[in-house]
């Protein structure tokens, strides 16, 4: 959202957690004398009562300490093309190609994906789509083998088909259509995957992914933001539908705008007098959410720092 509104993006981390605590106990009793004259016989007897009340108050305040990550460090990895062994890891962990490479990758094999970046927007290249929808087929079938060689001078990563041989018929016919979409004339082995341009090569596969930076202002993009907004050039303009003709996937993400607070959401935030959310039935934002924070982690965007410190109070 700040990247939509033109506000430098921040990140905070947990410098310290301090668990404050209190426990109250409360006890009272009272008693009372009352006279009265009886109507019969005019003796006036004393009247006793009694009252008795206890309780307890348990107060968990603790106090957690929040800094801000700066420095050259974190600014040159949020900048920094994610590897691509990390796009790789998410397609080896299950998630859909479908999802994973719209979002992550800029080109593969000199073939273009979507962007709906300022300045930068253009639609998909077709043979893109169909790329990540063979792939997502060979992931169903098991037919996607990722490994990634951890070397001294670096890693090496690698992407192998099975032999046509011992494949289903149409499994076969799924491979042969991506060698012939990345121009990979080699028909068996595996493919070395690198960061870059296309080179030609025809058992090379090559990659240019985008940054998290590219990454969030992919998806800020999609989000509703109020038109007055816009038009008094507070917020970015927002992405178009203008390639939806042209057979492009589904926005990516879709993040709702409001002036209170959601009921039922996955994530809510308030920014610029306004909630965003993404709503819990949103599967597919959900699902996108989840891999940009994964995508955090195994991109080792951020700067190494002790873990947070956390203090109890004793008694």
């Amino acid at each position: 959202m700040r990247l939509r509104y033109g506000d430098y993006p921040m990140f905070m981390e947990i410098g310290q957690v301090i668990a404050g605590y209190q426990f109250q106990t409360t006890g009272g009793a009272g008693f009372g004398i009352a006279n009265y004259t009886s109507a019969a016989t005019g003796v006036v007897p004393p009247a006793v009562g009694g009252t008795a009340a206890v309780g307890a108050t348990f107060i968990d305040r603790p106090t957690i300490i929040y800094a801000p990550l700066t420095g050259t460090d974190f600014v040159r990895k949020l900048m920094e093309p994610m590897p691509p062994s990390a796009v790789l890891f998410l397609l080896q962990a299950g998630y859909n190609a479908t999802v994973v490479m719209p979002l992550t990758v800029e080109s593969i094999n000199g073939i273009a994906n979507e962007s709906r970046r300022p300045g930068m927007s253009r639609p998909a290249d077709p043979r893109f789509l169909r790329l990540t929808q063979l792939l997502y087929e060979l992931q169903q079938a098991n037919a996607l083998q990722i490994r990634i060689n951890r070397k001294k001078d670096g890693e090496n990563t690698l992407i192998g088909f099975p032999p046509a041989g011992g494949s289903p018929a149409n499994v076969a016919s799924q491979i042969a259509e991506v060698r012939s979409i990345l121009h990979l004339s080699r028909p068996a082995g595996d493919y070395s995957v690198r960061y870059g341009g296309y080179s030609g090569k025809s058992d090379e596969i090559a990659l240019v992914t985008r940054s998290m930076l590219q990454v969030m202002l992919e998806l800020g993009i999609l989000t509703q933001v109020p038109e007055a907004d816009v038009s008094s050039g507070r917020a970015m303009p927002g992405a178009t539908m203008a390639h939806a003709s042209e057979g492009t996937t589904p926005p990516l993400i879709n993040v709702l705008s409001g002036p209170s607070a959601p009921s039922d959401s996955y994530v809510a935030v308030p920014y610029k007098g306004r909630w965003f959310w993404i709503a819990e039935t949103d599967i597919r934002s959900k699902l996108i959410f989840g891999s940009v924070m994964l995508l955090f982690s195994i991109s080792d965007v951020g700067v190494r720092s002790a873990p947070p410190v956390v203090t109890v109070p004793a008694n």
